[in-house]
């Protein structure tokens, strides 16, 4: 079955000598495996452009014959539905977007189509590519947010100064939860400060170091709860450094 859709590059890894294996979450399907062969002799210059598409989390609008029963599709078209720009030249911007690429493999790699989702991400990517100053806060927004598609919002309604924020279920409560996973008041005020934010508006909220980088610590334990068989990131480690 032919099919048009856009999709967003989220993984790439090599297989073989002259192939790749692309991970695409797609605004028809979710996560789709594509099989991207570099053609021998004349075709190499135009393979290898080609290959040159499939950088994280670049935006395609690609075509492509869906067969039910193979684990990896084949592409007859691909082209980008828009450029990125200040990403391609910023080391800051780049080591973003790898962090988020390998944060949004573990979460959208079980995801079905939900267009509503992938209109998230791409207006939030390409917000972020056009955005010049104060967007030191943007990976910690965009996954909060993120977690409306997924089913553990916080619901920042029940917060009363003084509550904890349970972790594992996703709410605020007055006494202590019984478990382990959960933040004290004075983190936890920083939950519904985080929601009220938006893009154009978070960097009027000033955090430290510190703080960035604790509550990108908490986000992943977050996460790790509610989303099966998430992983510790390396890349988190990475991001920290960076924004050092």
């Amino acid at each position: 079955m032919q099919e048009k859709t856009r999709a967003i590059v989220i993984r790439t890894i090599k297989y073989g000598d002259s192939s790749i294996i692309v991970d695409l979450f797609t605004e028809n399907r979710g996560m789709v495996s594509f099989l991207i062969r570099q053609s021998a002799g004349n075709g190499n210059r135009r393979s290898g452009k080609k290959h040159l598409l499939f950088q994280p989390l670049t935006v395609l609008s690609i075509d492509y014959d869906f067969r039910a029963k193979a684990s990896l599709q084949k592409l007859k078209d691909v082209a980008l539905y828009f450029p990125f720009y200040s990403v391609l030249s910023n080391p800051l911007k780049s080591a973003v977007f790898l962090f988020l690429s390998d944060f949004l493999y573990h979460v959208l790699r079980e995801e079905p189509a939900n267009v509503p989702l992938f209109e998230y991400l791409v207006a939030s990517l390409e917000w972020f590519d056009q955005c010049n100053q104060g967007y030191a806060n943007f990976h910690l927004l965009f996954l909060m947010r993120l977690t409306r598609f997924l089913g553990f919002y916080p619901c920042v309604e029940e917060y009363h100064p003084g509550d904890y924020f349970d972790l594992q279920n996703a709410c605020f409560t007055p006494l202590q939860p019984l478990h382990a996973a959960f933040l004290k008041p004075v983190e936890a005020a920083r939950v519904p400060l985080m929601l009220r934010m938006s893009y154009d508006t978070m960097n009027r909220f000033l955090f430290s170091r510190q703080e960035r980088n604790r509550f990108l610590t908490v986000l992943n334990d977050y996460y790790r709860l509610h989303i099966p068989n998430f992983p510790e990131l390396s890349s988190i480690e990475i991001l920290k450094e960076v924004f050092d």
